[in-house]
C-alpha cells in the first residue's frame, strides 16, 4: 500500500509549463478509451512517485513519460475548498483553472496519457479531520486506528453510509474539474462495505470515468463490475508461485473488469534497481498476458518515499500496438507479437529458453543482433524487427 505522502508532492502553478489564462482542454483532446487504446507499447505507470534518474528535465516531462499515473489532487495543483481538507467536498475553482492549464501541458507532451486522483477513504494524515471527528476508525479504548506502522497514518470509517457518500461526493468534485480522468481507491477488498462504497464512487462519477483500486494479487469478484483496473502491487515476486499468482490475477483481471481495462503491475527490486532481469520480468509479463501498464520499483519498507523507480531504456516505446494474444510456447514460456516485433515472458521456475527466427532481430536486453536468442529464467526480452 501507499506510504506516500501525496500532500508533500504539491505541483508549484508558477513552474507549470503552458499558459495558465488559456485553461480550456483541447477541443480534440482523445477520449479516454482513444487514449487507452491509441498508445504505443511498453506502457509504463507512475504511483504518486516519479522515476528520479532523469537529469535536466522538469516534474512533467518525467511524468509524461509515463502513459498513465495518479496523485493526491494537491500535486495537479487542485486544492479543496475547506479546511480541514478531508471535510470539503467542493474544490477552489481558481485552483481548477491552474490545474487545468497542468493538465494541457501533460497531454501535450503524451497526448495517450491517462491522469488519476487518489480519493483517501481508509486513512489519512492526522490533520484530514477534526481529531474527535465521528469518522475516524477508533478501537475498543477509542483510540484512532493506525493505518500502517510506517505512514503514521490513521484509518478512517468507511463503514459509516454519510462517510461513504463524502468520498463519492469528493470523487464526484474531481472529476468533474476536468483534470483528471478519473478516481483511485487504495487498499481495495471485496468487502460489503467497499461493495458499497464503489457503488456510489461509480453513481457519482458516471459511466464515463475511470476507478482504479488497489487489489495487489487478489481478484475482486463483487466490486469488479464498476472497477476498470487493478493497480496490482505486488510485493510478493520471490517465488514461482508468487509470479504465477500475479499472471493469473493480471489475466482475470484482464477478462472481467468493467471496459476500458487499466491493469497496473507493478513489482519490487529484491536486490536493487539494477535487478534488470526482474525489471524485464515484469515488463514482458505484463506484455504478453494484458494490454495494462507496468512499473519496477523500490520496495515500500524502505525510508524513501514509496513507489520511487529508475527510468530504463527497456520501457522507451518500441513495439508499436498488439498483433495478436499471447501464446504459450512449449518450453514454458509465453510469446506475444507486435507490429515491431516479438515478445518473450519465461517465467521464474522455467529453465532457459531458445528463441529461434526467420530474420536477425535486436535484442533490447543485450543489443544482440541474431537469429537466434535465449531468455533466462524470470526474465523476458523485446526482439525488434529491423526499421
Amino acid at each position: 500500500m501507499s506510504g506516500c505522502l501525496s500532500s508533500m508532492l504539491v505541483v508549484l502553478v508558477s513552474v507549470l509549463p503552458g499558459a495558465v489564462d488559456d485553461v480550456k482542454v483541447p477541443a480534440k483532446e482523445r477520449s479516454i478509451a482513444e487514449r487507452i487504446s491509441a498508445r504505443g507499447f511498453p506502457s509504463v505507470f507512475q504511483a504518486w512517485s516519479p522515476a528520479d534518474n532523469i537529469p535536466n528535465q522538469d516534474r512533467f516531462a518525467v511524468a509524461a513519460r509515463h502513459d498513465l499515473m495518479w496523485h493526491g489532487v494537491g500535486w495537479y495543483g487542485l486544492r479543496w475548498s475547506t479546511g480541514p481538507s478531508g471535510l470539503a467536498e467542493r474544490l477552489e475553482p481558481e485552483s481548477i483553472k491552474n490545474a487545468l492549464a497542468g493538465r494541457r501541458a501533460l497531454l501535450r507532451l503524451n497526448p495517450n496519457m491517462i491522469l488519476l486522483a487518489e480519493i483517501r477513504y481508509r486513512d489519512a494524515h492526522s490533520r484530514f479531520l477534526p481529531a474527535g471527528h465521528e469518522w475516524w476508525a477508533r478501537d475498543n479504548q477509542g483510540n484512532r486506528v493506525k493505518g500502517w506502522e510506517e505512514g503514521g497514518f490513521y484509518c478512517m470509517d468507511f463503514s459509516n453510509p454519510q462517510f461513504r457518500r463524502h468520498v463519492a461526493q469528493r470523487a464526484r468534485a474531481v472529476v468533474e474539474s476536468g483534470v483528471v480522468d478519473g478516481v483511485m481507491l487504495d487498499w481495495w477488498s471485496d468487502d460489503e462495505h467497499r461493495l458499497e462504497l464503489v457503488k456510489a464512487v461509480r453513481e457519482a462519477v458516471g459511466e464515463r470515468h475511470l476507478i482504479i483500486a488497489n487489489a495487489n494479487d487478489r481478484t475482486t469478484p463483487k466490486t469488479a463490475a464498476y472497477i476498470n483496473g487493478y493497480f496490482m502491487e505486488c510485493y510478493r515476486s520471490r517465488t514461482p508461485e508468487h509470479w504465477r499468482r500475479i499472471a493469473e490475477t493480471l489475466k482475470w483481471a484482464e477478462a472481467n473488469l468493467r471496459p476500458p481495462r487499466v491493469n497496473c503491475v507493478e513489482t519490487w527490486y529484491h536486490n536493487s534497481r539494477n535487478d534488470l532481469n526482474l525489471m524485464r520480468a515484469v515488463t514482458t509479463l505484463t506484455l504478453t498476458h494484458s494490454n495494462g501498464y507496468c512499473l519496477f520499483s523500490d520496495p515500500n519498507p524502505l525510508p524513501s518515499a514509496d513507489h520511487r523507480h529508475n527510468w530504463y531504456p527497456f520501457w522507451d516505446k518500441s513495439l508499436g500496438r498488439p498483433r495478436g494474444a499471447c501464446k504459450q510456447r512449449p518450453d514454458g514460456a509465453f510469446m506475444r507479437e507486435f507490429e515491431n516485433g516479438t515478445v518473450i515472458h519465461n517465467p521464474m521456475g522455467n529453465k532457459e529458453v531458445t528463441l529461434e527466427l526467420d530474420e536477425a532481430r535486436t535484442s533490447r536486453a543485450t543489443g544482440k543482433i541474431a537469429k537466434r536468442h535465449t531468455v533466462g529464467s524470470c526474465d523476458g526480452d523485446i526482439f525488434l524487427r529491423a526499421p
